[in-house]
């Protein structure tokens, strides 16, 4: 029987890029976007490749009232449950970026609001996942996680906060869950080369982040392979973090070339 991942956030950019890898390594990926038309589009792009083995299932992170809509994830389970489906691996890639939220401005809802979507509602996820996998045989769940966790950056501090939270989550899950043979890791991705680049040539020409050692940022099948590697390949780690950033956590400042400045 293929294996099963459960990716979330998976209908552009480094989510598609995940279920791209799984997929080609031969699993059965079930993915998850909060727009249904968007999932609805994602699932014929990768029907194209895939046929039927990967198949999407639209589901917002927060509830009417602003938390962590846990009802639908636990109704997303049931209906996997209602097929027979057990998922040995997810990647939790969805997330709340917190954009252009400035410490003195933003209020105590916003703050909140990307604290439930990148803490609270992937808990809930793991939660559900675990107690399935606990009994049968175990899995791996994976938190795409960021640099930022470490290295905070402008007028993102609700999200930098989300991040490193989220990392004390990973390690308190991987103590929790590893007598069940469930491993919590985590990847985390520095700047990655996404869509905002078509969109925004000219701020990404010149932000510092891009300027690493390696020379290059990330693509989306760099944080990819890194989740393929916890969920199929690292069977005695958890608790671990892999950093994917081209070595930017490793300077104390980017190094700008002369013409770039």
């Amino acid at each position: 029987m293929k294996n099963t991942a459960l990716i979330t956030g998976a209908c552009l950019n480094t989510g598609t890029a995940i279920v791209r890898k799984f997929a080609w390594e031969g699993w059965n990926v079930i993915f998850t976007g909060r727009d249904k038309d968007r999932v609805a589009t994602a699932e014929k792009e990768y029907a194209k490749d895939f046929g039927e083995s990967v198949a999407g299932f639209a589901l917002g992170s927060l509830d009417p009232a602003g938390r962590a809509d846990e009802a639908s994830v636990k109704k997303l389970f049931t209906v996997l449950d209602s097929k027979g489906i057990r998922c040995r691996a997810v990647v939790l890639n969805a997330a709340d970026q917190g954009i252009g939220m400035k410490a003195l401005e933003t209020s105590a809802a916003d703050f909140d609001r990307v604290i439930q979507t990148n803490l609270i509602w992937n808990f809930v996820i793991a939660r559900e996942a675990a107690l399935r996998m606990k009994d049968h045989g175990g899995g791996s769940v994976t938190f795409i996680n960021s640099n930022t966790a470490y290295r905070a950056i402008p007028d993102r501090s609700a999200y930098c906060a989300s991040k490193s939270a989220q990392l004390g989550l990973m390690r308190a899950l991987a103590l929790d869950l590893g007598r069940y043979g469930i491993r919590v890791n985590a990847v985390l991705p520095g700047m990655i080369r996404t869509d905002r680049w078509e969109k925004d040539p000219d701020f990404y020409a010149s932000v510092p982040s891009r300027f690493t050692p390696l020379g290059e940022v990330a693509r989306g099948e760099d944080v990819a392979e890194a989740a393929w590697y916890f969920a199929a390949c690292a069977d005695n780690t958890t608790g671990a973090e892999l950093t994917v950033d081209g070595g930017n956590s490793a300077q104390l400042y980017p190094i700008i070339p002369p013409q770039k400045q």
